[in-house]
C-alpha cells in the first residue's frame, strides 16, 4: 500500500473514532444550569465527579479528528483541491493546539477553582468566586476562537471536497455547511458568551461536523484502495 492509501485508512478510522469520542464526552459534559449564569453554571460543574474525563475526552476528539483531517489532506488530487486542503492542514493545527488550552483551562483549571468557590465562605468565598468568573472568561475567548479556527479549517476542506472528483459534491457542502455555521457560533460567543444565540448556533453545527465527519470517513475507507499506488506530483 503506497502513503496515501495507509493514510486514507488511517483517516478512516479516526475520523469515525474521533466524532464518537467527542460525541460521547460531550454527552458526559452536565448540560442542566445555564451556561451564562455563572454560579448556577459553577455549582453544577462542581458536582460533577466526571468534569475532567469528560473534557479530556473531548480533546481526544478533536485530536482524532485533526488526524483525519490531515490524512484527508493527503487524499487529494494536485492542483486547486489539494491547495485548499493544504490551506485546512494548517488550520489542523491551530485548532488542535487551540483545543488543548480550551481544555487545559476548562477541563482543569475552572474545576479546581469552582471547587474552591464552593469549599469557601464569608469573603474567601467571593474572591473565589472572582477568580472562577475570571478564567471563565478566558474559556470563552478559547472556545470562541476554537470555533472560528476551527470553522474556518472545515470550511476549507469542503471547498476542496467541492473541486475534488474523489468526494460528491453534497458531502463538501455538508462540510462547508456546518463549517461555516460553526463560524458564525464563534463569532457569536465572541461578543456574547454562551449565551442562548451562541448554543443555538453551535449545538445544530456541532452536530452536522460530527456527521460530516463519520461520512468522510466512510469515504475514505472506500477510497483506500482505489488511490494511487505511487504519491502524486504536486
Amino acid at each position: 500500500m503506497s502513503t496515501q492509501q495507509h493514510l486514507a485508512r488511517v483517516g478512516a478510522v479516526a475520523a469515525t473514532g474521533g466524532a464518537l469520542t467527542l460525541f460521547i464526552a460531550t454527552l458526559l459534559h452536565p448540560m442542566t444550569a445555564d451556561p451564562n449564569d455563572p454560579p448556577a453554571a459553577f455549582a453544577e460543574y462542581a458536582a460533577d465527579r466526571l468534569w475532567v474525563a469528560s473534557h479530556l475526552g473531548q480533546f481526544l476528539g478533536v485530536a482524532a479528528l485533526g488526524v483525519a483531517l490531515v490524512a484527508l489532506a493527503a487524499t487529494m488530487e494536485a492542483g486547486t483541491p489539494s491547495a485548499w486542503a493544504r490551506i485546512g492542514v494548517v488550520g489542523t493545527a491551530a485548532s488542535v493546539a487551540t483545543a488543548a488550552a480550551l481544555q487545559a483551562v476548562d477541563g482543569v483549571a475552572l474545576k479546581v477553582m469552582v471547587n474552591r468557590w464552593m469549599q469557601a465562605s464569608g469573603e474567601a468565598r467571593a474572591r473565589a468566586f472572582e477568580g472562577a468568573f475570571a478564567v471563565r472568561q478566558v474559556e470563552i475567548g478559547l472556545a470562541s476562537l476554537l470555533s472560528v479556527l476551527f470553522g474556518l479549517t472545515v470550511s476549507a476542506f469542503g471547498s476542496s471536497m467541492l473541486l475534488s472528483r474523489r468526494f460528491p459534491t453534497w458531502l463538501g457542502w455538508l462540510g462547508l455547511f456546518g463549517g461555516l455555521g460553526t463560524l458564525a457560533a464563534g463569532i457569536a460567543q465572541a461578543y456574547t458568551g454562551f449565551s442562548a444565540l451562541a448554543m443555538m448556533l453551535s449545538m445544530p453545527a456541532g452536530c452536522v461536523l460530527l456527521l460530516w465527519a463519520i461520512v468522510v470517513g466512510v469515504f475514505l475507507w472506500r477510497l483506500a484502495p482505489l488511490l494511487p499506488l505511487k504519491p502524486p506530483i504536486r
